[in-house]
């Protein structure tokens, strides 16, 4: 069977669980995803001085000290990119279980940059790894991953496995459907 439009092999998929999987991992980070933004990431110690802050304490710390291009990339990569990826996924959960036929390319398509995107949120919790091990100078600097490190963590991971679970076929089965009773 190929596809009508592009003349691509299409492989019909069984039913499977990608649906209910999905939406479990997502509820799951989710619900995490408010103590990543709620807990402290990191501690920062110079001189003994120094206390735990949050992702976007972080962020206005580094407004403060005049690094607005880095409090962008950081507030996009840690902030705005995980709750946009839980809408997007979202919409596409909501949309196949509607059998929606509304837009199935750019549906697609968002699907494939959620997905992408997945890969490059890791990078926050990578830094933090980095500078923990990097930045230990005994009483004079030192640097802690604290519990929302792990908190945020656990959303990328489950936030990409949400993606690569979500079985894209599903996004044309209402198409592909309509074209075997026509």
């Amino acid at each position: 069977m190929f596809c009508p439009r592009c003349r691509a092999p299409i492989h019909l998929q069984e039913h499977n669980n990608s649906v209910e999987v999905t939406w479990a991992l997502l509820i799951a980070s989710a619900v995490l995803y408010i103590p990543a933004n709620l807990l402290p990431v990191m501690s920062v110690y110079m001189l003994g001085q120094g206390q735990p802050s949050t992702i976007v304490g972080g962020v206005l710390q580094l407004l403060e000290a005049g690094q607005w291009p880095l409090a962008v990339i950081v507030f996009v990569a840690s902030v705005f990119v995980p709750l946009l990826k839980l809408f997007a996924i979202s919409f596409l959960l909501i949309s196949i279980q509607r059998r929606s036929r509304w837009r199935p390319h750019e549906r697609m398509l968002l699907y494939k940059v959620t997905e992408y995107i997945g890969r490059w949120s890791m990078v926050d919790v990578f830094v933090i790894a980095i500078l923990t091990g990097l930045v230990q100078f005994g009483t004079f600097a030192h640097i802690d991953a604290n519990v929302g490190t792990l908190s945020f963590a656990t959303v990328v991971v489950l936030t990409m496995f949400a993606a690569r679970t979500l079985d894209a076929h599903l996004i044309w089965d209402i198409s592909r459907q309509e074209e075997h009773v026509a």
